[in-house]
């Protein structure tokens, strides 16, 4: 496989499986273009995996005038709510109104009445305005000093972005994209003014596909043949050795997110910055005295800006900060007066919560990969998406901004784009309406928060049954509190192209976010993935080891102890 990447020349290679180049490589590859997509880590282990966890129009950019990535981000909503339904459901959303806040009645009916005008066409219900009466009988355990009303609104909320992440990954591999993780980028191959492909390193986790993924779902509506076992595309000692590999391509597309231009400063002499990054942060906490059922917006009191409290994962979510950041990229973590500031607001808004440092069940931060704005305000910096071309690097086009919500929106004009340049007649792009592989086809139906696997793995969750069914010692329950059985270990690495334990956990089974970080689970999993997987003991010491470590930056800032052993 190595070889076999040396030696194409692809049309496009995608540096950063975030969900921006996850979306560019679907989009890419359904369109029928030669897909190379590469990630110095995990699929959707960066960026997409640290957001507040919302499929939004934006309320708060009315503020600054963007209606038409309010526009924009409403419609892409309402498509997310169509092709993905399993991972993305209704959130209705309260705010709050008090005397002298920044932000009065008038100003949040104004912004009400501008948000459901940009989205129509929407399937959610529009907005109500509700009295101090009304708004105490929604939330009886608001803090009533100073409130005279509320606004309730619907925008929607994505319980785990790394899940719609894997699946847009999923379907550019059933479309024919060779995917390679844990291949760092280490430099753009150039020659003259032209980018012609990178060289990149690839570790001993690294992976080679397409592999077979027996999902039942592939190009063009194909079915594949159901194989939930399908093995890796190497057997034991013929997995390849860390080394050096170099990939060409017409068109190189930078989407590091964050780390942009490290890409750029690595290959090219006094490239302009493009990105000026700032950190959001949230807490995880367990139900609390007063803790809302639906979603609550809310304007600080500390410095005006806008934060959540939303019901998450059977938890509850508080964020976010958005603090400029300068520092390792890949060490970030909340700091002491960020968890003061979210605690303080939370327990200022519900009196009763009275929150402390020991109910944090752990923490998360990550830096957005907005445009460089100078001294621009933080909150005031534009979260547009921009594509931007290097007039000294033709055949490089590096992805600024975005959000969570417009990544399907941004890959189809950066896809148009890259047909354009490569002189090719223009393909429909269809991600609009092609459903993502988890949800049923030609169904926009919601599943049920109760039922776990469909939550997660939506209409492939059967594929896990069946799986447990051919050996029933797979049906072993290794978390208790989610309830996760051994199948799905099985099929993370078979079917989902984990690579490591930590993938697992974090990024394919959900269990890394359970109330403790699946600390207590890990054991369990580690001795599921020996026995099923053939690891040896040393390998299976190691991944929890390694593990441990990664979990250890969420414990930031939270007070519980994490379990030290089996």
């Amino acid at each position: 496989m190595p070889d076999e990447i040396s030696e194409t020349n692809f049309d496009v290679i995608i540096i950063g499986a975030g969900i921006n180049g996850a979306g560019i490589a679907r989009d890419a590859a359904m369109r029928g273009l030669k897909v190379l997509l590469l990630d110095k880590g995990d699929i959707g282990g960066g960026t997409s995996s640290w957001s507040t966890r919302l499929i939004h129009g934006g309320l708060r950019y009315l503020e600054h005038g963007e209606f038409g990535l309010v526009r924009e981000s409403l419609r892409e909503r309402e498509t997310l709510l169509r092709i993905a339904p399993h991972l993305v459901r209704p959130l209705p959303i309260l705010i709050p109104i008090y005397k002298g806040a920044r932000r009065g009645r008038l100003m949040i009916k104004a912004g009400m009445i501008a948000y459901d005008a940009l989205s129509f066409g929407k399937s959610l219900p529009g907005h109500r305005m509700l009295s101090r009466e009304e708004t105490l009988r929604e939330l009886p355990d608001l803090n009533r000093e100073g409130l005279v009303g509320a606004a309730i609104y619907y925008d929607a909320q994505v319980e785990f972005p790394e899940r719609l992440v894997l699946e847009n990954v999923l379907s550019a591999v059933a479309y024919g994209a060779q995917v390679h993780t844990y291949a760092s980028v280490e430099k753009l191959l150039i020659e003259g003014d032209r980018v012609r492909g990178v060289e990149f390193t690839q570790g001993p986790k690294s992976n080679f596909l397409p592999v077979p993924l027996g999902e039942g779902w592939g190009a063009g509506g194909a079915e594949l043949n159901p194989s939930p076992l399908s093995p890796f595309p190497w057997e034991g000692d013929e997995k390849p050795n860390a080394g050096t590999q170099t990939a060409t391509a017409s068109i190189v597309i930078n989407a590091a997110g964050p780390w942009v231009d490290q890409i750029l400063t690595e290959s090219a002499a006094n490239s302009p910055k493009l990105i000026g990054g700032t950190k959001g942060s949230h807490l995880i906490v367990a139900s609390f005295p007063g803790a809302p059922k639906t979603g609550l917006y809310v304007e600080a009191e500390t410095d005006g800006r806008p934060f959540f409290i939303i019901p998450w994962n059977g938890k509850y979510l508080i964020g976010t900060t958005d603090i400029r950041f300068s520092g390792d990229l890949d060490r970030v973590s909340i700091e002491e007066d960020e968890v003061d500031y979210l605690l303080h607001e939370t327990n200022r808004i519900i009196p009763d919560a009275k929150l402390t440092r020991g109910q944090i069940l752990f923490t998360y931060s990550g830096v957005r990969p907005l445009p460089f704005a100078g001294d621009e305000n933080e909150g005031s910096i534009t979260r547009r998406h921009f594509i931007r071309a290097h007039p000294r690097l033709r055949g490089l086009l590096s992805i600024v901004g975005g959000k969570l919500t417009t990544y399907r929106s941004l890959a189809e004009e950066t896809v148009d784009r890259v047909l354009s340049e490569l002189g090719r007649t223009a393909i429909k792009c269809v991600t609009e309406r092609e459903a993502l592989p988890g949800a049923d086809a030609g169904t926009t139906t919601s599943v049920s928060p109760d039922d776990r696997l469909a939550r997660i793995y939506g209409r492939r969750a059967s594929l896990i049954m069946d799986l447990a069914e051919a050996d029933p010692s797979l049906t072993e329950v290794f978390d208790e509190e989610t309830g996760a059985i051994a199948a799905e270990i099985v099929f993370a690495f078979k079917n989902e192209l984990a690579q490591t334990l930590t993938d697992c956990l974090l990024r394919r089974t959900m269990v890394g976010l359970n109330s403790t970080c699946g600390l207590e689970a890990v054991y369990m999993a580690g001795a599921i993935a020996q026995k099923h997987l053939g690891w040896a003991a040393g390998q299976t010491q190691d991944e929890i080891a390694e593990y441990q470590a990664e979990v250890k930056r969420r414990l930031t800032g939270a007070g519980a102890s994490p379990p030290s052993g089996p």
